[in-house]
């Protein structure tokens, strides 16, 4: 079926200012929840910082080890800037806030601006717009960021098996 091959290429890019703490936690909890429940997608994942502070360097200890707490080990990834580039090669852009959609509108080619989305319009239930930036605050800012990105990975897993057609839906 056309449509569900369509969604086995799609790829998904998680944004946020220094890809150290909020989008590569993203991308690890979608990762991993792609990975136990919706296996059949064969979806390219990653994230991004819009500035370059920690380009090449782990994911903050602090945000490692709340992963870990939850059986989610993002040791193995690197800090990396959004580029131009991105835009072309990934389906969806999501943003932690709109400081981040701000930065990442600026780097983006003009007909791309649009794509960009605040990744918790995937958890409307919530209530909230933005995922905080737990970088400058204590360890439960790291949980809640934890709280926030499962719920919404939850919601942007749904539109992902909608697009995949009925046989991916759950």
């Amino acid at each position: 079926m056309q449509v569900a091959d369509e969604a086995r290429n799609l790829s998904v890019l998680f944004v946020c200012m220094g890809n150290i703490c909020r989008s590569p936690t993203a991308e690890a909890v979608f990762r991993r929840l792609v990975a136990s429940e919706a296996p059949e997608l064969a979806l390219h994942i990653d994230s991004a910082g819009t500035h370059g502070y920690h380009v090449g360097a782990p994911p903050d200890p602090r945000s490692q080890a709340a992963a870990r707490r939850r059986g989610i080990d993002m040791s193995a990834l690197r800090a990396r800037r959004l580029v131009r580039s991105d835009f072309e090669r990934f389906d969806y852009v999501l943003v932690m806030d709109k400081r981040n959609r701000e930065d990442a509108l600026e780097i983006a080619p003009s007909r791309h601006g649009a794509t960009l989305r605040l990744f918790l319009e995937y958890a409307p239930a919530l209530g909230r717009g933005e995922v905080p930036d737990p970088y400058y605050g204590g360890e439960t800012g790291f949980e809640e960021v934890l709280d926030l990105v499962e719920e919404a990975s939850r919601g942007l897993l749904e539109e992902l098996r909608l697009r995949a057609g009925p046989g991916a839906a759950r």
